[in-house]
């Protein structure tokens, strides 16, 4: 479980450090983003490697029959947030940090369907840095105004390709672990 702890603090500080030590990061340059990056890509590395080696002994909740779809789809809308349609469609313009609320949606869905005390330290731990970047971002950036919006159209396109990727995404998932779409 210490990997796992030390991944998910890793990941966090990464994307906190810009905001937290901006005198320290803002010399460095783009130098910065690939420091930033692997720090980002041992977080990774951590949270699998932790992720996959603990110890899971009792479940703290029970989840209903439909929990696992509800995620599907919860996924589903994440990925569509979190791909460029916020930007260049219609239904998501106005959103300010749509990948941010996407990844929220992602690591709560995925709590709710892993009752274990690993995916809470995991998905919990994201769902909570998630929700910190928004405020820690608003704070510093102060008032946002969307910017011009695109069509319905490239929604669509975004839409399909997002769902392309879930049935992707859940294939993968299916060969390292438990699949998304049930047995």
């Amino acid at each position: 479980m210490t990997l796992l702890v030390l991944g998910v603090l890793l990941w966090a500080g990464a994307h906190f450090f810009k905001r937290a030590m901006p005198g320290v990061r803002e010399p460095m340059g783009d130098k910065g983003k690939g420091i930033v990056a692997l720090l980002l890509l041992l977080s990774i590395v951590l949270m699998t490697l932790g992720y996959r080696s603990a110890e899971v002994t009792d479940t703290l909740w029970s989840t209903p029959s439909f929990a696992k779809h509800i995620n599907n789809l919860a996924v589903l809308i994440a990925i569509f947030m979190m791909s460029p349609a916020p930007r260049k469609g219609k239904l998501l313009n106005g959103v300010r940090h749509p990948m941010l609320i996407g990844f929220a949606l992602w690591a709560g869905a995925h709590l709710w369907v892993n009752p274990d005390m690993p995916s809470v330290v995991l998905f919990g731990g994201l769902l909570v840095w998630s929700l910190l970047e928004i405020v820690i971002i608003n704070r510093a950036e102060g008032p946002w105004e969307p910017t011009e919006h695109g069509s319905i159209a490239k929604d669509g396109m975004f839409l399909v390709a997002s769902i392309i990727l879930v049935g992707v995404i859940g294939f993968i998932h299916g060969l390292v672990g438990p699949s998304p779409f049930g047995a």
